[in-house]
């Protein structure tokens, strides 16, 4: 099975048609989505607030689990559109948000960051148990690479926990990623609208826990290689950011996964380089590669005008179906 997706003529970039399916297109063509929010205590003695889409069909019918990318939440438009195809096919759906992203400042002298397989592991087998049934697990961006890094990690023992995972638009090759977000038109489109909410976030959490990282070089932070180089990687356990990128990314353990796994590249990404994704020969068996032309970062608009950003999860969701059967 692929995908043989071409994105409409008149949304003609990458840049294009990341920017319309974020802040124009319908991303669900069903009912309003209702969350049901959940508030989950970690083992660390902090929180993190998982909204879910309940089961109002019979039967045990499977629980699409999904990890939000850099700064996203339950109103993300891929969250949003992956909502609505769940509600339509009568699948549980739940979406554990990272913490501080939920709209409420975590407790813990941490946040979240591209690598933490042991929060994907601890989320999805708390899914598992509250679900009586199959569970699959998609990852956006940062919860891509997250997501199959976790499942690079564990190798065969994933398949007890998720019967199949997709990773849509990762930054599989951290560092490819992050340079290519700082460059250019990028650092005053993407990384100045990061930066926007990761500055205010991480100053939050300083005045939490006083001395966690020096304060005022955060203020003058203008990249994410900064951002991470004084918050992410110090405060997580990595010596900087470089060391961070290269131990969080999870190209290198593609090789490892033993869990039937999607990867959903754009070619025309513009923060995540064509060059740097992952080839046939770099992956095993049990990773498919989806990488079309076109895209964007998360966009896949479809449709003639208005698009909309349905045909992504339709196609990822039918994917994940056949090896449920």
């Amino acid at each position: 099975m692929t995908w043989g997706y071409q994105a409409p003529w008149w949304l003609p970039s990458g840049d294009v048609q990341t920017v319309y399916a974020a802040k124009l297109a319908n991303a669900s063509n069903g009912p309003r989505i209702d969350w049901l929010r959940e508030r989950w205590l970690t083992p660390d003695a902090d929180f993190v607030d998982v909204d879910w889409i309940p089961n109002r069909h019979s039967g045990p019918q499977p629980l699409l689990v999904l990890f939000h990318g850099l700064e996203g939440s339950s109103s993300s438009h891929y969250a949003q559109a992956f909502a609505g195809q769940a509600t339509q096919r009568g699948w549980r759906m739940a979406l554990p948000h990272f913490r501080g992203c939920s709209g409420e400042i975590n407790l813990a002298p941490r946040a979240y960051h591209s690598g933490d397989v042991d929060e994907i592991d601890w989320m999805l087998r708390e899914c598992q148990k509250l679900h009586h049934g199959p569970v699959v697990a998609v990852g956006v961006s940062l919860g891509g690479n997250a997501l199959m890094r976790w499942a690079g990690n564990k190798g065969a023992a994933a398949k007890h926990v998720v019967q199949g995972i997709a990773a849509i638009s990762a930054p599989l090759d951290l560092t490819a990623s992050g340079h290519a977000i700082d460059q250019g038109l990028n650092r005053h489109i993407y990384t100045r609208m990061f930066l926007k909410t990761m500055k205010p976030r991480a100053l939050e959490k300083l005045a939490q826990y006083p001395g966690l990282f020096d304060g005022q070089a955060l203020l003058n932070v203008q990249t994410l290689y900064e951002f991470d180089n004084v918050f992410t990687a110090p405060v997580h356990g990595y010596q900087n950011t470089d060391d961070y990128w290269a131990r969080a990314s999870a190209k290198p353990g593609l090789h490892h996964v033993r869990v039937p796994a999607l990867a959903l590249n754009a070619c025309n990404d513009p923060f995540v380089p064509a060059w740097s994704l992952p080839k046939a020969d770099e992956v095993g068996d049990w990773v498919t590669l989806w990488q079309p032309a076109t895209g964007g970062h998360v966009g896949f608009p479809d449709g003639a005008f208005p698009a909309h950003v349905h045909a992504m999860p339709i196609a990822v969701m039918d994917w994940l179906q056949t090896h449920l059967e």
